[in-house]
């Protein structure tokens, strides 16, 4: 079992991964949008709260890009808390040792 790290602004977040392989959520534009919404934040505020710009999240919104690594995560870590129901689909990578 690894541990990854991850800080942010406001916080520091432990995640416990298995050793070879990583499994997260995919983030497309409308579950970003629905978490965005269902928590009654502005993008600034959303984008505050991941330690990102507000553009970040409306490229996100868009289409234009999609959220990767410690984003991803955060964004369910913080869809969780929220008991935010969504349907993400699972991106399965191998880790590089």
């Amino acid at each position: 079992m690894s541990i990854l790290t991850v800080y942010t602004k406001s916080c520091k977040i432990l995640i416990m991964s298995k050793q070879n392989k990583v499994s997260r959520p995919q983030w497309d534009r409308e579950h970003i949008q629905a978490l965005r919404r269902h928590l009654d934040l502005t993008q600034r505020e959303l984008a505050d709260r991941l330690g990102t710009r507000q553009q970040t999240i409306s490229e996100w919104e868009t289409g234009m890009y999609k959220p990767r690594g410690a984003s991803s995560t955060l964004l369910s870590i913080i869809a969780e808390r929220a008991k935010f129901k969504y349907q993400a689909t699972l991106q399965e990578r191998t880790k590089k040792p």
